[in-house]
C-alpha cells in the first residue's frame, strides 16, 4: 500500500490522540513503514528525522539492534505472567538495578503501564498511606502552576495546563496550586507557598512536581534551588513529595534522573516514557520503606494497596527496560550526552538571528525556544508542516519549538535540523 491508501483507511477508523481530527482534512497524516536509528520512513520511501523521540520515549533510536535482540530472547521464554502472586527474572533484575541507581531510601518498586497510571498510583498511595496512619485530614494535593501530569482524571486534577483540563473541571479532584518560578529569583513564589501551607498545609497529602523542566508546560525550565526550598517547606507540614520524572528521567535533564540535581529525596518517584527506550508501555513508582511499611499488616486490617493493571510488569517491557539500562551502563551515555548537548546549544544558537524568536533555553538533552511573533495564526502548526516537507518530525507545543531527539543523533544530523529550521524561518 502507499501513503494515500493507508491515510484513507486510517481516517475511516482511527481517532488520534491530542488531535482535532478535522485538521486532517488539510494536514498530512504520515503512515510510517519502518524506523532505523533517528529516521522514520513512510510508504513512499520518504525519511524523517525523529526530532522529538516519538513523544519523548525513544532514547537509542528506532529498531535498536541490541534492544531488538533482548526482546527476541525474552519472547522465546515468556511473554507475560500475572504479577499478583507470581514474579519473573526480568522484573526482579530491573527493580534491583533501578534501586541501585537511586538514593538508598528509594528501594520499593510498584509497576504500572504508562505515565498517567504511575501518577494515579502515587496519588492513591500517598492518600492511603496517610489514612493508614490515621491522618484523615489530608484529602488534597498540591502542584505547581503550569504543570502537566497526565490525562486520566486524577492526573488531570493536579495539572494546570488549561488546554487539557478546562473541559473536565466538573469531574476533577479538589487540588491546590502554587506558582512555579519564572526566573532565578523565586522569593515571591516561595512566599506564596509559605502562605498556602500556613492555612492548608495539614490538609495536603502530597506535593507533586516535574523537577527542573515542565515539559508539556511549553518546556518551562526552573531552578533546582526552588525545588529544594519548596520541598523542605512541605516536609515541615508532613506532606509527601512526588517527583514526576516521566518525561525528564533517563538522561533528558542531563543526569540519569533529575533528582540528582536536587538536594531532596522524594517519597515517590514516577518513571515511564524512556524506561524501555521507546519500545513498550511501562511505568514504575519507586518509593520508601516508610511508605511500604504503612501498608504491611494482616489482611484483616484492610491496609493493603489494592491497585492493579492487567499488564503490570510485563516481561517484554521489562526486558526492553533492562536492555536500555545496559546501553546506559556500557556506552557511557550520560557523559556522551554532555558533549552532545553542548553541540546542540552551539548549533541552535544560530537561530537567534531571527528577531521574532526568543526565550532560547536548554537543560541537558532538551532544547527549546518560542516564536514570539508571526503572521501565521498557528505558527507552530506552520513549522510542523514545513518541517515534514524537509524531512523532520517536530511537534511544537503551541508556539514553542523544542528538540528532544534520540541520544544517538549525529552532529551532521543536528546541523541538518538547524539548517532546515533556518530555511523555514526565512519564510516567516
Amino acid at each position: 500500500m502507499d501513503n494515500r491508501t493507508l491515510k484513507e483507511l486510517d481516517l475511516k477508523h482511527i481517532w488520534h490522540p491530542c488531535t482535532q481530527m478535522k485538521d486532517h482534512e488539510n494536514l498530512p497524516l504520515i503512515p510510517i513503514k519502518k524506523g532505523k536509528g533517528v529516521y522514520l520512513y513512510d510508504f513512499n520511501s520518504n525519511s524523517y528525522i525523529d526530532c522529538i523521540g516519538s513523544w519523548w520515549v525513544n532514547l537509542f533510536g528506532h529498531s535498536n539492534d541490541y534492544i531488538n535482540a533482548k526482546l527476541k530472547e525474552q519472547l522465546e521464554n515468556l511473554e507475560h505472567v500475572i504479577l499478583a502472586g507470581f514474579t519473573h527474572e526480568p522484573i526482579i533484575s530491573l527493580s534491583k538495578r533501578l534501586c541501585a541507581l537511586l538514593p538508598k531510601e528509594l528501594n520499593k518498586c510498584f509497576y504500572a503501564d504508562n505515565g498517567s497510571s504511575a501518577i494515579e498510583v502515587a496519588l492513591k498511595m500517598s492518600f492511603h498511606c496517610h489514612l493508614n496512619k490515621k491522618d484523615t485530614k489530608r484529602t488534597k494535593f498540591l502542584s505547581l502552576s503550569n504543570s502537566y501530569h497526565g490525562e486520566t482524571l486524577g492526573a488531570l486534577s493536579i495539572g494546570d495546563v488549561e488546554l487539557y483540563k478546562k473541559t473536565y473541571t466538573p469531574l476533577l479532584l479538589e487540588c491546590l496550586s502554587t506558582p512555579v518560578p519564572k526566573s532565578s529569583d523565586f522569593s515571591e513564589e516561595l512566599q506564596a507557598l509559605k502562605n498556602l501551607l500556613n492555612t492548608q498545609g495539614e490538609q495536603i497529602c502530597a506535593f507533586i512536581l516535574e523537577p527542573l523542566i515542565q515539559c508539556a508546560g511549553n518546556m518551562h525550565m526552573y531552578e533546582a534551588e526552588f525545588i529544594n526550598e519548596a520541598c523542605k517547606l512541605c516536609k515541615e507540614f508532613g506532606i509527601d513529595i512526588i517527583f514526576d520524572e516521566i518525561a525528564v528521567g533517563f538522561g533528558r535533564s542531563g543526569t540519569l534522573f533529575a533528582l540528582e540535581q536536587c538536594d531532596i529525596v522524594p517519597d515517590f518517584l514516577c518513571l515511564s516514557k524512556g524506561i524501555t527506550g521507546g519500545y513498550m508501555p511501562l511505568s514504575v513508582v519507586v518509593t520508601k520503606d516508610e511508605i511500604y511499611n504503612a501498608f504491611y499488616a494482616p489482611y484483616e486490617e484492610q491496609k493493603a494497596f489494592l491497585h492493579s493493571h492487567s499488564y503490570t510488569g510485563n516481561t517484554l517491557a521489562c526486558a526492553a527496560a533492562n536492555a536500555t539500562l545496559d546501553i546506559f551502563e556500557n556506552e557511557n551515555i550520560i557523559e556522551k550526552n554532555k558533549i552532545l548537548s553542548l553541540f546542540i546549544k552551539k548549533e541552535f544558537s544560530r537561530l537567534k538571528q531571527f528577531e521574532f524568536l526568543g526565550n532560547f533555553r536548554q537543560k541537558g538533552m532538551i532544547y527549546a525556544f518560542d516564536i514570539l511573533k508571526s503572521k501565521h495564526s498557528r505558527a507552530g502548526l506552520f513549522v510542523f508542516q514545513k518541517a515534514l516537507e524537509k524531512g523532520l518530525l517536530l511537534r511544537p507545543l503551541g508556539n514553542t519549538i523544542y528538540f528532544m531527539p534520540p541520544y544517538i543523533i549525529k552532529e551532521e544530523e543536528i546541523c541538518y535540523v538547524v539548517n532546515a529550521l533556518e530555511n523555514i524561518f526565512n519564510e516567516f
